[in-house]
């Protein structure tokens, strides 16, 4: 029989810190705790979530979306700046969910680094909270994974998922909207979390020459600026206002999000000029050297959520989510569609 003198090895040694994880989880549950609401049962700390669907349903449907923060976490890193990426993730699902006619009710974030760095990731999911705060959504758990050899130094990789709630029979899927109806579209807060790659581009190729500002913004905070959360004034509006679609601008931009809501025969005509193109999307566009089409596929350029709903309602919506803090611009119409309209996505958005 063999003795070893070998030294033993813990998870530590491994690379693998389980008391930094669990400082970690003491940090967040007092921001988990902010953004309890109704509904929430057992939330973090426990292997599951429980969460029982509000009982002013009479016929709930859950709705269901996932999303990640993409690319632009890289100027995250390069930058340092990790309190405004968390409501990116969780904005990126919350309006998605949100696009059906559905009220998000609670969400789940997955967090995955080679070494964790506990202020870090405090700050990433601060931003979480921060954004099922500004959302109504209950943060009611994660998972933190620190795995050795996976990821850079100082990288990390965010995922998250909400689950929403509406009734059956206010399901929001386009399937009434007609030529003649009005398009309105709610200002974005920026880049918001689609496009990055080219972003990084476009800061490559203007290295040494970048503005300083956007519109009175630092250039950074301006790239960084969080996606605007939507989720509360287009709940409100959809109480008092019958708007037939939603389209959440995220990667395609307005020429390949928008006709996935538009019902077959259908298409909308976007008229240019319609609503102001910040410094910010300018620049990208000048810097980049696209034509409107591809800036418009690539980028929300300007415009974060659309609203359809019948001419005689629009005015009355607009007003009502002006009063609630949102840009609001008409910028089309719906018509008729092309014999060849179908051919792509983009084929049914037309600029002009």
């Amino acid at each position: 029989m063999t003795e070893t003198t070998a030294k033993p090895l813990s998870y530590k040694d491994s690379g693998v810190d389980i008391d930094a994880g669990d400082s970690l989880v003491e940090r967040i549950k007092p921001m988990a705790r902010r953004t309890m609401r109704e509904g929430v049962l057992a939330g973090i700390g426990g292997f599951g979530a429980l969460f029982e669907v509000p009982k002013r349903y009479r016929e709930p449907v859950l709705v269901s979306g996932t999303d990640g923060v993409g690319t632009k976490l890289k100027l995250a890193f390069e930058w340092n700046m990790h309190d405004t990426v968390g409501i990116d993730l969780v904005a990126m699902s919350v309006n998605d969910v949100l696009v059906q006619g559905a009220e998000p009710l609670f969400f789940l974030d997955y967090f995955a680094c080679g070494k964790l760095d506990v202020e870090i990731a405090a700050a990433v999911v601060g931003g979480i909270a921060k954004g099922c705060e500004q959302s109504g959504c209950a943060l009611i758990g994660g998972e933190t994974a620190e795995m050795p050899g996976m990821y850079p130094d100082g990288e990390y990789d965010l995922a998250g998922f909400c689950v929403g709630v509406v009734e059956k029979s206010r399901i929001l899927n386009g399937a009434d909207v007609v030529p003649g109806d009005v398009v309105l579209g709610l200002a974005s807060s920026g880049v918001h979390s689609n496009g990055f790659s080219l972003v990084r581009k476009c800061l490559e190729r203007a290295a040494g020459r970048l503005p300083l500002a956007f519109d009175g913004v630092a250039l950074r905070q301006a790239l960084m600026a969080p996606t605007r959360l939507y989720v509360k004034p287009i709940l409100a509006a959809l109480v008092q206002h019958p708007i037939k679609a939603l389209a959440h601008i995220t990667g395609g931009g307005l020429l390949e999000n928008i006709p996935r809501v538009l019902p077959a025969g259908t298409q909308a005509r976007l008229v240019k000029g319609s609503w102001p193109q910040t410094e910010l999307f300018a620049w990208l566009q000048a810097t980049a050297a696209i034509e409107d089409y591809e800036m418009n596929r690539t980028f929300n350029n300007g415009i974060g959520m659309v609203l359809v709903l019948a001419p005689q309602h629009a005015a009355a919506c607009a007003s009502t989510l002006q009063a609630l803090g949102e840009r609001v611009f008409e910028i089309g119409r719906i018509e008729a569609a092309a014999a060849d309209a179908g051919a792509k996505a983009g084929a049914r958005v037309l600029l002009s």
